[in-house]
């Protein structure tokens, strides 16, 4: 038990805080908080008079875990935990443990149709808690729904052209930033719907967008090569990272937001510091489009997805491949790790879409029953379930151990090109190439 206890501390105690800090310099505790997905406990702490916060990831963690063991570990390793600290940090931990216990086995019904925009949908996006979500449009604006109600928010105006990237800056949720085919890109307030910042700089089309997870930062990518990292204090442009040579089409910063990834139509992605725009490493190897690419959790490893028919491994502190993922007979269209790092899907246009092991690198799953291409994949937060969006106009929710389609989510009249789950789970929201929103989904017991 003690050296489960070990490996689950092992893989992840490397504690990550928004701000830097030295063991020599004095901190205080002022308290833990709780994260479910994926496991881990926040410290709040005090640093020369300034409130910090940091994480310790329990990504390998299970109901058999020896708490006592990795409590133990956790002191060891962790400063800030000290023994008057121990019985509070236990309680914590068999509450994720009883969290782990659960298993979902929940069918979701239709809850709103929503009549959304005058011109088709390009974007769907929901905040942390699934109380409220955004559409962008052909019609460029974006609109925030309230969910349980329908009821329509604020309708973001103000940009000359389509409304295509979208973005929330969760886990926070007050601002949100729209990216369009006018070249801009505009931060807003969500109480008020008023526009803070329009960022100005690029000279093609904004195709995807990206908040750094401490909410400083907006990242743009564009068709015109580049990428911008942008103030969202005082909106300046803080840099742009030049070295594609073709169109950018995904950006995603790391969980510690120190450094971010673009992947390009030149078949190659890009490592990049964020606080200096400082290029990193470039990861070459596929031989077509860059479809997706992300980090995993833990930052130690990045997925990248490619129009060559194969996904990439890549071990994110040298830029060196270790592993390609095969298998699939057409492009991939989508990528994504599950919470804990463990678990990879892949979608394709092929109308499939696998679930790899990261640890073995080899397929486990096939996902088959979609007419037709699938353009989005992801996992639920607890890493049980998986939600497929396709072009035979339905979503699909799947069982992501064995492959099982358990649900077929129906009543769209168009192609679905964006899915998402919330935090919980409990709340999907899928978008057609239509005007009307239909469904946001709600989670019904059996």
């Amino acid at each position: 038990m003690r050296a489960a206890a070990v490996r689950c501390l092992a893989v992840s105690m490397a504690t990550k805080s928004v701000a830097g800090w030295s063991p020599r310099e004095k901190m205080k505790l002022k308290s833990l908080l709780l994260r479910y997905y994926p496991p881990g406990i926040m410290l709040e702490y005090e640093n020369s008079g300034e409130l910090k916060t940091k994480s310790i990831d329990l990504l390998d963690l299970d109901p058999s875990t020896d708490v006592n063991a990795l409590v133990e570990e956790i002191q060891k390793a962790e400063p800030l935990i000290t023994a008057s600290r121990s019985d509070q940090v236990k309680l914590l931990i068999q509450r994720l443990q009883s969290k782990l216990k659960q298993h979902s086995n929940h069918k979701f019904y239709l809850f709103k149709v929503l009549r959304a925009h005058i011109l088709p949908l390009t974007n769907v996006a929901l905040n942390k808690s699934g109380s409220c979500f955004i559409t962008g449009s052909y019609d460029r604006t974006c609109k925030l729904w309230d969910t349980a109600s329908g009821e329509e928010l604020h309708t973001l105006e103000g940009h000359r052209n389509v409304v295509y990237a979208i973005a929330f800056n969760n886990p926070y949720g007050d601002k949100i930033a729209t990216g369009s085919f006018d070249k801009t890109c505009k931060l807003w307030s969500v109480e008020t719907g008023k526009c803070y910042h329009t960022f100005r700089g690029h000279t093609a089309e904004i195709v995807c967008l990206s908040f750094n997870p401490q909410s400083t930062l907006v990242a743009t990518g564009s068709m015109d090569r580049t990428a911008k990292l942008w103030d969202i204090q005082n909106g300046e442009e803080l840099f742009t990272l030049t070295g594609h040579s073709a169109e950018i089409i995904s950006l995603s910063f790391n969980t510690l937001g120190n450094r971010i990834i673009t992947g390009s139509f030149d078949h190659t992605v890009i490592v990049w510091e964020a606080d200096s725009g400082r290029k990193v490493y470039i990861l070459i190897g596929h031989c077509a489009e860059i479809s997706s690419a992300l980090f995993n959790w833990d930052c130690s490893l990045i997925l990248t997805g490619s129009m060559d028919k194969t996904c990439m491994l890549w071990d994110a502190t040298n830029g060196k491949c270790v592993a390609t993922l095969t298998g699939h007979d057409d492009e991939i269209l989508d990528s994504c790790f599950d919470y804990t790092g463990k678990l990879i899907a892949t979608a394709s246009a092929d109308g499939t879409a696998r679930v790899f092991s990261v640890a073995t690198r080899k397929c486990i799953t096939k996902l088959e029953g979609h007419e037709g291409e699938i353009s989005k994949i992801s996992f639920n937060p607890q890493g049980s379930r998986l939600l497929t969006g396709s072009s035979d106009k339905t979503a699909r929710i799947w069982d992501a151990q064995t492959g099982q389609c358990l649900q077929v989510l129906g009543g769209h009249t168009d192609e679905i090109f964006s899915c998402a789950f919330n935090y919980k789970g409990d709340i999907i929201v899928t978008d057609p190439q239509e005007r009307a929103l239909p469904p946001t989904e709600r989670l019904c017991e059996f």
